[in-house]
């Protein structure tokens, strides 16, 4: 018992659902370096962004997925499943927060979107150090061994260190095996989105609904990129912050806004 209160806690979340492989990947990466407990929604969540539950109720039960370890799932959203897990099941906050293993990537402008970087970044906002991670690959058949391998060095070093107060990562691993990662490479965000369209379709009954589509388009070429970094066969580390005010247009508001 001594032991296990020594041990770091290790909140683990995600949006892709509490029974997707990535989570399971998550935890199996982890083992071993703290006392791991799951919170994680009940049903795929992604592209939640930060929404929370407002005007109904949550629910929460525990569920036997994980072997021995701590695991329940909600009705809420990612940023929900931390929320609860800090306030009712933990009753602390956690040493480290990780979020994913995510099925697709969370790069560039998806990071606005993504429910498993806002999970972390929920995480962080309560001065829990956090990472998000990605797998850049959709399918349910996805081979996370590279993904294995790498998080646990990136949370070892993460564990290790001492962290500022809002520590937030935003990890993205491409889809190659794991001998043709040439590394992990610390980035910045790219600029690149996706040029969107809403593809106008009929239903059986004769109604008109509409299916989002889009190409992504990356406008950035610089090469300390996570876009450029993941082309390359390298894991992309983007550090992020929640602070979103543009400090430089700050200052020019400051010095030419006269406005009484």
């Amino acid at each position: 018992m001594a032991n296990d209160k020594k041990k770091p806690v290790i909140l683990i979340t995600n949006d892709d659902g509490i029974t997707a492989p990535g989570i399971r990947n998550l935890v199996e990466a982890v083992k071993g370096l703290g006392k791991i407990v799951v919170v994680a929604p009940d049903k795929a969540q992604s592209g939640m962004g930060h929404a929370i539950t407002i005007g109904q109720p949550l629910r929460m039960n525990k569920v036997e997925l994980f072997d021995d370890i701590e695991a329940w799932q909600t009705s809420g959203t990612p940023v929900d499943c931390v929320k609860l897990a800090v306030d009712k099941i933990l009753h602390r906050k956690p040493d480290i927060c990780l979020s994913g293993i995510n099925h697709g990537a969370n790069h560039s402008i998806n990071v606005i979107y993504s429910g498993t970087m806002s999970a972390a970044m929920e995480a962080a906002i309560e001065s829990i150090p956090s990472i998000g991670f990605s797998l850049l690959d959709y399918r349910f058949e996805a081979d996370f061994t590279a993904s294995r391998f790498y998080i646990r060095k990136i949370v070892e070093k993460v564990l290790s260190q001492k962290n500022e107060k809002h520590f937030l990562l935003n990890v993205n691993i491409p889809s190659v095996p794991l001998k043709e990662i040439k590394g992990v490479k610390v980035c910045k965000q790219a600029y690149a989105k996706y040029e969107e369209d809403f593809t106008e379709r009929l239903d059986p009954q004769g109604k008109k609904y509409y299916w989002l589509t889009g190409e992504f388009v990356n406008f950035d070429k610089g090469k300390d990129t996570d876009v450029w970094a993941l082309q390359n066969s390298y894991i992309s580390v983007v550090p992020v912050q929640f602070d979103l005010t543009n400090y430089t247009l700050k200052k020019q508001l400051e010095k030419n806004w006269k406005i009484k």
